[in-house]
């Protein structure tokens, strides 16, 4: 099987050294061919005529006049190698200047493979509710459509964006010439599937997988066209973090932040990985390079109003269009060391739980310390506490001057048993608190 390609290789060498073009007619598909014949047969086409062949190829026979359109056949250590009329007119379409398949190879399908074959001129194939019509069987080990990918495609660019589904979903490669195809067809997906199908097929895709999803979309140039804003930050860098001096393409790490945003409560949340797709979608307007570094202030705010742009324009759901935005324009506040009341004031936000695993995904991604995280995580314990709770009503100053002792542990004495006076009830405002401080003390410390 192999052998024959390779011998028909060196034919199409030898027809170069003399100054024709040729080349295997669609190699992967007379692999398959090769392995259900029982004689080896290989097409070939040539840019020369039968003279010119047969004299590079002495052997060489003339084609059989009531026959295929053929120039030429020649049989060589038991191959048959036909040659076929290479098409070069400069005017021509650049798919159609590529021969796909011939007569004969078409005679040597099975009839499975012929139905199997999207070919233009066989007519459109019927209309199905199977979402894995034009795939081959998934136990092939890889994503890949039948027939010839190309000209699957042709008759519904929106297998390319399934393809890509699937890829994501079940983690399996695409198959070579189905990515081939796809990477060719990008340009026509945009032309001719409405973006509303699109997000169809993109909603079903797991929020753990949604990273490999966009880096399919983005490597094949579909996400140059559909969200172009996303893709341009490729071009924009930062620093990766605080401490290091490496710097980051933001396109990289959004992908990274969308991978590790599953990983932590919410597992299946798919608006919540698209909203980190969209989390630094600002910085392509606000980013400003000062003495020697990239600032990118007020991003969040500017990206909310970018990202609610987008999303009209993909035909999404106004209450997600809402959800996302929101998370966009507030997942910057729980980044900064809050103190109690900025973390109640965190905590009357819509989503915070989100915005909690945003931050996570974020110091993940960009491998900082968990030293502000962790102290905001403790912090919101003690949200849940009444404030009363939380500190005593007087200071360690104000307990100083009205019991008139000096600074030491009898202060911080006081200090304690106030707080546990506001706990039990027993202290309610700072005149009582005043009051307990001064009989405690004299109780206690006379």
């Amino acid at each position: 099987m192999l052998e024959a390609l390779n011998k028909a290789a060196l034919l199409c060498k030898s027809m170069f050294r003399n100054g024709y073009d040729a080349h295997v007619i669609n190699a992967p598909l007379q692999e398959r061919l090769l392995a259900q014949d029982g004689k080896p047969t290989v097409d070939i086409a040539c840019e020369a005529d039968f003279p010119v062949i047969a004299k590079i190829l002495p052997d060489a026979q003339p084609a059989p006049e009531n026959g295929p359109r053929l120039s030429a056949t020649l049989e060589q250590d038991g191959i048959l190698f036909r040659f076929y009329p290479l098409s070069c007119e400069d005017s021509e379409h650049p798919e159609l200047s590529l021969m796909k398949i011939t007569p004969t190879m078409v005679d040597r399908l099975t009839p499975e493979d012929r139905r199997n074959l999207r070919l233009t001129g066989f007519g459109s194939p019927q209309a199905t509710s199977n979402v894995y019509d034009g795939f081959q069987d998934l136990s092939c080990g890889a994503i890949k459509l039948v027939g010839i990918p190309d000209d699957t495609l042709r008759h519904n660019y929106l297998l390319a964006i399934r393809a890509l589904r699937f890829a994501a979903n079940f983690d399996l490669p695409l198959g070579h010439n189905t990515w081939l195809a796809i990477v060719r067809s990008s340009s026509r997906v945009l032309d001719y599937v409405p973006a509303s199908d699109i997000m169809d097929e993109w909603r079903k895709v797991e929020a753990e997988s949604m990273h490999i999803f966009v880096k399919y979309l983005f490597e094949c140039h579909i996400l140059q066209g559909l969200i172009p804003e996303v893709a341009s930050l490729v071009c924009i860098k930062q620093r990766k973090n605080k401490k290091s001096n490496e710097f980051q393409d933001i396109f990289s790490h959004t992908l990274e932040c969308m991978k590790h945003y599953p990983e932590g409560e919410f597992h299946y949340d798919w608006l919540g990985t698209m909203a980190m797709l969209f989390h630094d979608v600002g910085k392509l307007y606000t980013a400003e390079y000062i003495e020697g570094d990239y600032t990118f202030f007020q991003h969040h705010r500017v990206g909310a109003l970018v990202t609610r742009k987008i999303l009209r324009r993909l035909h999404f759901l106004s209450e997600d269009i809402d959800l996302i935005c929101h998370l966009v324009r507030c997942h910057m506040r729980f980044y900064p060391m809050m103190t109690d009341r900025g973390i109640r004031r965190f905590m009357s936000l819509d989503e915070y739980p989100r915005l909690i695993e945003m931050s996570r995904a974020d110091i993940e991604a960009r491998g900082e310390v968990y030293t502000t995280y962790n102290h905001n995580k403790k912090y919101l314990k003690r949200a849940s506490m009444p404030e009363q709770m939380l500190e005593p009503l007087l200071n360690g100053n104000e307990i100083m001057q009205l019991t008139k002792l000096k600074p030491g542990p009898q202060v911080g004495l006081l200090r304690d048993a106030l707080l546990q006076a506001q706990i039990a009830g027993d202290v309610t405002d700072a005149d009582s608190a005043r009051a307990f401080v001064q009989d405690y003390a004299r109780r206690s410390l006379s």
